[in-house]
């Protein structure tokens, strides 16, 4: 029986987000990401006119994609994929043209100001194989972020994504993001938007 391999994917349920923070906190202190710059972050969104006003939140990450535009963009190879899909970056190899930066539809890179290479959100990859989960995960107070092996179907993140209508960043982008939302609000996500039911494109 051949093994199926993994592929990492998260699940963001916004009917859970309270918009602490935790997330952005805890991996500034886990990856030593420098001030002024961020791995992942809650965008903080309003819809409505005044008094009828509603708050959303939208935690954003590097989407992990399986069609990641950043690959073919980097010149010297320095963005690559892993066997599970997850999306990383060579520090040695990267040379900070910022061609990947501009390549990501979801602004999810930025130049480390202190190593002067593009950085992004890694999934925790040297926490994932130790067996741990990221640490946005570990610290999500409300329970939101889910983390887990989307092809083996007894995961939770399976189960979430198989179970809800689920919706992805930019669909438009034809990035096929690893990164799903349960619970966004069409109006803020816009155009940008799609829903996609189970068994759904």
């Amino acid at each position: 029986m051949t093994e199926t391999k993994k592929r990492y994917a998260m699940v963001i349920d916004l009917r859970k987000c309270v918009g602490c923070n935790a997330c952005t906190v805890s991996c500034k202190i886990e990856n030593q990401v420098p001030d002024g710059v961020f791995r992942t972050w809650v965008k903080e969104m309003e819809k409505g006119v005044y008094p009828e006003v509603t708050r959303f939140r939208l935690p954003r990450l590097c989407n992990h994609c399986d069609n990641a535009p950043c690959l073919a963009a980097c010149p010297v190879q320095a963005t690559y994929r892993t066997e599970d899909g997850t999306i990383l970056i060579d520090y040695d190899h990267c040379i900070g043209c910022k061609y990947c930066m501009a390549a990501c539809p979801y602004d999810a890179r930025f130049v480390n100001p202190i190593r002067k290479t593009a950085e992004k959100c890694t999934f925790c990859y040297h926490r994932v194989q130790e067996g741990l989960l990221p640490a946005c995960v570990t610290t999500c107070v409300g329970g939101a972020r889910v983390f887990g092996d989307l092809n083996d179907p007894q995961s939770l993140v399976a189960k979430l994504v198989a179970n809800n209508p689920v919706q992805v960043l930019k669909p438009e982008m034809n990035t096929e993001p690893m990164v799903y939302y349960i619970g966004a609000d069409r109006d803020i996500m816009g155009a940008r938007y799609t829903n996609l039911e189970k068994g759904g494109n």
